[in-house]
């Protein structure tokens, strides 16, 4: 090893993807470990790490490299020792000045003043804070001021976050390419228009609004819902990602769906007062790009407010969706609750058009009580489909399963929940070497040895407690 050049050295490192199997090579000899040390840019650290700043110290001294750091304290105890607070970031600080991407999940001993410290690393350009609740908006802000680079943005529930100057600011100096805001209560879909300017640049959104505090207070006031229309020039969006969500004719969030003429991926869960003029507008102006599309919305009786028909979405969506985007691979859709099925939503006509139309490779279907052995059928003529995933879709039986081994590229099947099917079913599949995977999931009528065989991988499994 003493002869090789380095070059030679760090190709052999820069192949070890796993952090035991590079610690054990740089433990075979002192050159190995000390091109290691300089070579490693990431590093993981959480409740093994103690004395916590200590340990952090000793770590950025041996790592003088590092560009990514992951702090998580998930399933953290008392008995397992401090966690890191806020002089542990600055000893991050101190030590790494290459730092570009830092993560804090679950570290509850972390408040303003650690973010404050971390506003010095010039280079960051990429924070997420999960479960850090001493955290609030002004400490967010400074981290603002501080890393003008800053272009990816993860809160993922910050319980304290309840002023938005951040986002005005962020707005101003027009660098966020990425933003991800879940169950922060205080942050709601009228401050995402703060961001103003800098929603020009913006690739990717993620907002997800608390369910259960959504439902107790905000349902009842879609009516009444004051927003003003805006422009909001979201031209370069390229994945949207709403959920729980407040979507008004006109304003707000809708002035974004209508505007995303570049829009890859679209995912709406549980979004009240989406329209199908909503999405008709969509993929009428995103049809060029449009590759996955996930619909999960309420049934029936979930939501009173949605007996209005207007507010439904229905096959004018799915026709839109199958005349419009010639590049769609992934389709999901998804029913809230499946006791409560949807009759006057989504249509089997609906969704065999789309799937028919589209070069569909993954087609999920969640609860979808419309969708049976006549949709199977339909699917032998789908060329392009790869994967199937069918959840609580009740109507589909043996008869229907039994035409599996007639798709003509399917390598996939995932069953979950699905009472009209057994092992009979299954029974041409087994030994056919037709699928590389199926996964079936409590499904009362199959057996363990009936999907034996039925495909080179197999997965089993079976909980029956949702039945009752």
């Amino acid at each position: 090893m003493d002869e090789l050049p380095d070059h030679l050295v760090w190709d052999i490192l820069r192949k070890l993807q796993k952090t035991r199997d590079r610690n054990s090579a740089s433990l075979s000899c002192k050159r190995l470990c000390s091109l290691d040390n300089e070579q490693r840019h990431s590093l993981r650290i959480g409740c093994g790490l103690v004395p916590a700043k200590e340990a952090l110290a000793s770590l950025c001294t041996r790592f003088p490299n590092l560009s990514r750091v992951e702090i998580i304290y998930s399933g953290w105890m008392s008995k397992l020792g401090k966690q890191l607070d806020d002089n542990g970031l600055l000893v991050l600080t101190a030590n790494c000045h290459s730092l570009t991407e830092l993560t804090l999940s679950y570290c509850t001993f972390i408040t303003d003043v650690g973010l404050r410290y971390l506003s010095s690393c010039s280079k960051l350009s990429s924070m997420r804070l999960n479960f850090t609740p001493r955290i609030t908006g002004c400490g967010i802000l400074s981290l603002a001021i501080g890393c003008k680079k800053l272009t990816s943005l993860h809160l993922i529930r910050c319980l304290n976050v309840t002023s938005v100057e951040w986002l005005e600011y962020l707005g101003k100096l027009e660098n966020l390419e990425e933003l991800c805001i879940k169950n922060c209560r205080a942050i709601g879909e009228g401050d995402l228009m703060k961001l103003g300017r800098s929603w020009r640049k913006i690739r990717s959104l993620q907002f997800e609004v608390d369910a259960n505090y959504r439902y107790m207070k905000v349902y009842d006031r879609l009516s009444v819902d004051k927003w003003q229309k805006q422009l909001v020039p979201c031209e370069n969006l390229v994945e949207l990602s709403l959920a729980n969500c407040i979507i008004n004719p006109g304003r707000g969030l809708a002035c974004i769906l209508s505007r995303c003429k570049n829009l890859e991926k679209l995912h709406l869960d549980m979004c009240v007062g989406v329209r199908d003029s909503d999405i008709v507008g969509l993929v009428q102006r995103a049809k060029h790009h449009l590759r996955s599309i996930s619909l999960r919305v309420p049934s029936d009786f979930t939501l009173p407010l949605l007996n209005n028909i207007t507010l439904r979405l229905t096959d004018e969506s799915l026709r839109a969706i199958a005349q419009n985007s010639s590049k769609l691979e992934s389709f999901k859709i998804s029913f809230s609750d499946g006791e409560l099925p949807s009759l006057f939503s989504f249509t089997l006509d609906g969704i065999i058009t789309l799937i028919q139309s589209c070069p569909i490779r993954e087609l999920t279907l969640d609860h979808v009580c419309s969708f049976s052995d006549t949709g199977m059928e339909a699917l032998c003529s789908a060329q392009n489909l790869e994967m199937l995933e069918l959840v609580q879709c009740q109507e589909v039986g043996d008869e229907g399963l039994i035409l599996v081994s007639q798709f003509p590229r399917l390598t996939g099947l995932k069953l979950v929940k699905c009472l009209g099917i057994s092992d009979e079913g299954l029974r041409p599949l087994v030994g056919s070497h037709k699928l590389d995977l199926i996964v079936v999931e409590d499904c009362p009528q199959v057996s363990e040895r009936g999907v034996h065989g039925a495909a080179r991988s197999v997965s089993f499994r079976q909980d029956l407690s949702w039945m009752f």
